[in-house]
């Protein structure tokens, strides 16, 4: 295993992290499917022990995930395998769970959840606390006030370090000058690598701030790993989040298939092959802390951490850019109107 430091902090993870969202199973927020299908603890015992046997110091939680259960089960599962908490990285984060606060950007509302998640994980600290989203209400009501509290939580030993994920480039703008973080969050995969290219509006953040990205989905929630069949579209179950995804429909994973079959006929037709490779592409993007793929069980721990010996030469990163590149759009020039 390898480890990269976060940003300018003392913080170092290993490159390959678990990421905790499953562990909260079938959940709905305001309405809103927010979970995935549920997990057995056992499993999920078996898989963080593996992870943890082969040098993965860094789980990646939030309050929202399961409303609280994923950070209580990621506890009891450190502590039945007998390890200090206290040797791992983990993180969580505030924003999509507002309980009765007016927005979940409230001064008291980010203490009372940071405490909540402390509780939960039966910690003393957070390594990192993540602003979930970048919506801080109208005009940008809450900006300020989330800033200063995030600041005032680390200057108490709360939080060790302060991360903000975002869903936009614009949004990463907006709130990397105010919040200062060390860490930005977000996807980044083969299939859509817009916030982790040096080119970027964000990797030029990431650069001129010395900050580090820690990619979720780097697998495009399984979609890379060839698992789903485009004749037999996935059905998933009230409270799955992915229930009601275009990116599973029968179109969708049909135009996915022979770039799926190109990676395959280069690097291997195995859920490691495919693992490996698209975890590494990744991880070879220059300000990429380290990526957090969701695990349900031991096996898929097992076939993630392949990545940590793969080596893609620039002839296989060129590879793997052109599979997913998109065709370029024709541009047509429209009339001047008339003054």
């Amino acid at each position: 295993m390898k480890y990269r430091r976060l940003g300018q902090s003392d913080i170092t993870i290993s490159e390959i992290g678990l990421g905790c969202w499953t562990l909260g199973g079938l959940n709905w927020v305001e309405g809103h499917a927010s979970g995935w299908a549920s997990v057995d603890p056992k499993e999920i015992e078996k898989g963080i022990k593996t992870g943890v046997d082969a040098g993965i110091n860094h789980f990646d939680n939030a309050d929202v995930y399961g409303n609280g259960e994923a950070e209580r089960l990621l506890a009891s599962c450190i502590h039945n395998l007998g390890l200090k908490s206290e040797s791992f990285v983990i993180s969580s984060k505030v924003g999509h769970y507002k309980g009765t606060a007016a927005h979940a950007f409230e001064k008291n509302h980010i203490r009372r959840q940071c405490e909540q998640s402390l509780i939960n994980l039966r910690r003393d600290y957070l390594d990192i606390y993540y602003l979930h989203h970048a919506n801080f209400g109208p005009e940008n009501k809450y900006l300020n006030e989330a800033a200063e509290t995030m600041h005032a939580l680390q200057s108490e030993g709360k939080i060790r370090v302060i991360g903000q994920s975002a869903y936009k480039s614009s949004q990463f703008e907006k709130t990397v000058p105010i919040i200062k973080p060390s860490v930005l969050q977000s996807w980044a995969h083969a299939m859509d690598t817009r916030f982790i290219e040096s080119s970027s509006i964000v990797g030029q953040l990431l650069e001129k701030n010395k900050l580090s990205f820690v990619a979720f989905s780097p697998l495009n929630q399984g979609l890379l790993l060839d698992k789903f069949d485009p004749d037999n579209p996935p059905v998933f179950e009230w409270g799955d989040h992915r229930r009601n995804s275009p990116k599973f429909s029968q179109d969708s994973l049909k135009k996915l298939a022979p770039k799926l079959k190109a990676l395959k006929s280069r690097f291997g037709s195995s859920a490691s092959d495919l693992a490996s490779i698209a975890l590494r592409y990744v991880l070879n993007h220059p300000r990429v802390g380290g990526v957090i793929p969701g695990f349900r069980n031991e096996r898929q721990v097992a076939c993630n951490l392949t990545a940590s010996q793969k080596i893609l030469t620039e002839e296989d990163m060129t590879f793997i850019r052109n599979v997913f590149r998109k065709p370029d759009k024709k541009v047509t020039t429209a009339p001047r109107p008339e003054a």
